[in-house]
């Protein structure tokens, strides 16, 4: 198993696309826990395709995202970058990935420059520190078979990611409040290049946001395969500069789930409690047959 760094080493290489022409890029992918490419980072790649092409002082403030179809761990991912707009303050960027010669994913990201404005937020919820919890190889195997913690530890080590509370496999069959929070950071720093820590963000915002739809109905998820899902789309904003490896308190809910789909929505905030990103995300949720 890779240990913190080496493993961040990994992710950072992986979100490094190679550039086959101006606005197409090649990313390559990797087994994640079910057999189909990791949506976290699909979305993060297609996020540095964009970027790619935006000067850069021009921030990502916003995208919006569909997962069309399961992609291949085992192929490589080309991005092409359609540039819809360039404004005096907005660029607006259309990307899309493709394997086997059809899309599995389609995002549309705007970007802005700098500007002073009106400025209000909604106030940090109540949070254990994240340095009183445990670290997920301490915690996962008190609720999990030591061969599915393993993978999970090891699918996961780039990121340090802690959970306030009982995650949804750690109490199956007891319905709770749909609500979660958890505490991620990256497992090293970074450099200082703001699109490197907004594409982080998207990586690991892929990773607990359904949980607690599953929280709802006593379901331990994929993990423990009493439910199978995926995402259908996605959509992130981004308010406040912040940093990827630094404490980032990701405040999470559902407010339905109906029709084989499920909701959640979520805040981000920094530890000194500014409200830096909201998410929203649907994804399909069906009890097996």
């Amino acid at each position: 198993m890779p240990d913190a760094h080496s493993a961040l080493d990994g992710l950072l290489d992986l979100l490094d696309l190679e550039r086959i022409e101006r606005d197409i890029f090649r990313g390559e992918s990797r087994s994640a826990l079910v057999p189909r490419v990791f949506g976290g980072q699909v979305a993060a790649q297609a996020l540095v395709a964009a970027g790619r092409t935006v000067p850069a002082d021009r921030l990502a403030h916003s995208l919006h995202a569909y997962f069309l179809r399961p992609g291949d761990p085992g192929a490589p991912i080309v991005y092409t970058v359609d540039r819809i707009r360039d404004g005096r303050s907005f660029t607006t960027r259309r990307v899309v990935a493709v394997q086997h010669g059809q899309p599995i994913f389609h995002l549309s990201a705007s970007f802005q420059t700098y500007e002073e404005g009106l400025d209000h937020q909604a106030d940090m919820p109540a949070a254990p520190d994240p340095e009183s919890l445990p670290t997920p190889a301490e915690m996962l195997p008190r609720h999990l078979p030591r061969e599915v913690a393993d993978r999970l530890i090891e699918a996961r080590a780039a990121v340090d990611l802690r959970y306030a509370e009982v995650p949804p496999w750690g109490s199956v069959g007891e319905p709770r409040e749909p609500r979660s929070q958890v505490w991620f950071r990256t497992n090293g720093k970074l450099a200082d290049d703001p699109l490197l820590h907004v594409v982080l963000a998207t990586y690991v915002s892929d990773m607990t946001l359904l949980d607690s739809v599953l929280l709802a109905h006593g379901r331990g998820g994929w993990a423990v395969g009493d439910v199978v899902g995926a995402s259908l789309d996605h959509a992130m904003w981004f308010h406040r500069p912040f940093r990827a490896d630094e404490w980032l308190l990701y405040d999470q809910e559902s407010p339905t789930a109906s029709g084989g789909r499920g909701l959640g929505q979520a805040r981000i905030y920094t530890q000194d409690g500014r409200l830096a990103i909201s998410v929203i995300q649907e994804g399909v949720v069906r009890v097996p047959r």
